[in-house]
């Protein structure tokens, strides 16, 4: 799951996520990225208890991968703006 609690999730959607998990459980590997901190995901899923039971399953024998630094799909987006920025001063001196 990618970017998970980026957008609110309509009426039903922690519940729904949440059987997902729970049927995943000590069953299968699952792999989720998310910009929400572990202490915010009752906020972003709007129900503490689903949030903390879903925590529960997927930090249960996890490995947390904690990523700092510029976002890996602007990487080309940023060596492209280099570029043309070392163009335009390098005609300048």
């Amino acid at each position: 799951m990618d970017e998970l609690g980026y957008l609110p999730l309509p009426g039903d959607g922690a519940s729904a996520l949440f059987q997902v998990i729970n049927q995943r459980y000590l069953k299968s590997s699952t792999i989720l990225t998310t910009n929400v901190g572990i202490a915010d995901w009752a906020g972003a899923f709007g129900d503490a208890t689903v949030a903390a039971a879903m925590l529960d399953r997927l930090l249960h024998r996890a490995a947390v991968v904690g990523i700092d630094g510029p976002s890996y799909r602007l990487r080309s987006h940023q060596a492209h703006s280099d570029n043309l920025r070392k163009g335009v001063t390098g005609r300048a001196g």
